[in-house]
């Protein structure tokens, strides 16, 4: 298949092509033509898979071809969880809109900087706003900004959006835009909440489930090295200085995290620097421009970094410490092995994280062979027998009792209070 036989405009298709797209990727094969007859759309598919232009595309095609609101309007909008996702989207919007006839306006707005200056740039509205929900309802609590005529929605990283809590921020919005509307889900991976979210907002959704063929599948080589924890920064610096690893992306569980282990580095003479959702925007701008321009090697962050970002040539990432969710293992490692590339991905397993990378694999569908590196044999290798112990067995299901179902909304509400609770338990 080709993107002409997709039936995009003629501006849209120059953009494909200078952007060397040379075919649709699968998703974007099945979400544009029903993005493009106004169908709501429930999407799944792995990182990297190109869903950021399966919505954009037909959704610039149909902004251009309709008819500009008066007033504040914003016709198209797009909610992501963190700032970095939010630019990234923003700019694929601009260059693929670039050869349209009539220019249309696309804003980014996000928390972290001044709201000054994002007010003064909604006057007279937007055709496409890419938003963090917090930002934008600061927006809207300033009255800079209506979603009076917001005629398409996108929720882009859903999950992650209900994981980073905002599910309340989210309900509000929801408030505020038409009831008439499209509206686009993207989502890696299905928890109760984003379930539920999907059958409250879509209306008989087209389902796009994108699970790339083993032929196709990131070229990761995925290596676990059993460590003592508080030895984790010596083995860190270790395998950066015999590897001669030009660019390491670290994970790591907390923000004092990143800047505890970013230090040490830079003692050690390495190049290193923090990311985090406390830095400004501009400092976490700047770090991530330095670290894919390789003016800094190390680059060591919190799961801010896990989602959207798209760091070209990225050798290496390492799980300093483990991500809280299996599901987000996938997300972290699939920052490297992009675009046909080898890539590794290197997991610190201690004794009270064995149980927990066993659960990562299990959940995955993975079997990676425990290493030790010379010198830094654990003391313990083996987890507490009480991480063994088995789950307790689930209760029998019961059907429903008649005439006290629960309502979609009930569900809805129950379903993301248990996300939340398991976040904070996972905390």
């Amino acid at each position: 298949m080709t993107f002409s036989a997709l039936k995009l405009s003629v501006p849209l298709l120059q953009a494909v092509v200078e952007k060397g797209y040379a075919a649709p990727t699968p998703i974007q094969a099945e979400a544009i033509p029903a993005v493009l007859a106004g169908r709501d759309v429930w999407a799944s598919a792995q990182t990297g898979s190109g869903k950021t232009a399966a919505f954009a595309l037909p959704v610039l095609h149909r902004l251009a071809a309709a008819k500009r609101p008066p007033g504040r309007y914003v016709r198209a909008l797009v909610l992501v969880p963190t700032r970095e996702l939010a630019v990234q989207i923003g700019e694929a919007i601009r260059r693929y809109g670039r050869f349209l006839p009539e220019p249309l306006k696309t804003l980014v707005v996000y928390g972290g900087v001044s709201i000054n200056p994002q007010m003064m740039a909604l006057g007279g509205g937007a055709d496409f706003i890419v938003a963090t929900p917090g930002r934008l309802l600061d927006l809207i609590d300033h009255n800079a900004v209506s979603l009076s005529s917001v005629a398409t929605l996108v929720l882009d990283e859903a999950d992650r959006l209900l994981a980073l809590g905002f599910a309340e921020e989210l309900t509000r919005i929801m408030k505020l835009v038409p009831a008439r509307r499209q509206t686009l889900l993207f989502s890696a991976t299905f928890p109760p909440a984003v379930e539920a979210l999907a059958r409250e907002l879509l209306r008989d959704p087209v389902r796009v489930e994108v699970i790339a063929p083993v032929e196709e599948q990131p070229d990761i080589e995925q290596r676990a090295i059993e460590v003592d924890a508080p030895r984790r920064t010596q083995l860190l610096r270790h395998l950066i200085q015999t590897h001669g690893w030009s660019r390491v992306l670290v994970f790591v569980a907390t923000k004092y995290h990143t800047e505890h282990v970013a230090d040490k580095l830079r003692r050690a003479g390495l190049k290193a620097e923090a990311l985090h959702g406390e830095l400004s925007q501009g400092a976490r701008m700047a770090a991530l421009a330095d670290f894919k321009a390789s003016k800094i090697q190390v680059l060591i962050a919190t799961d801010v970094a896990a989602r959207g970002l798209d760091i070209v040539s990225l050798p290496v990432v390492v799980n300093y410490d483990l991500p809280r969710s299996p599901a987000d293992y996938t997300h972290r490692i699939g920052r490297t092995g992009r675009a046909g590339e080898h890539g590794v991905a290197v997991s610190f397993v201690s004794a009270e994280t064995h149980a927990h990378f066993c659960l990562i694999e299990k959940r995955n569908k993975l079997t990676i062979t425990r290493e030790h590196v010379a010198g830094f044999e654990p003391e313990m290798i083996e987890a507490p027998v009480a991480a063994f112990a088995p789950a307790p067995a689930a209760a029998p299901a019961t059907g429903g009792v008649k005439g006290k179902r629960k309502s979609k909304k009930d569900r809805f509400r129950e379903a993301m209070a248990q996300s939340e609770a398991g976040e904070t338990t996972a905390g």
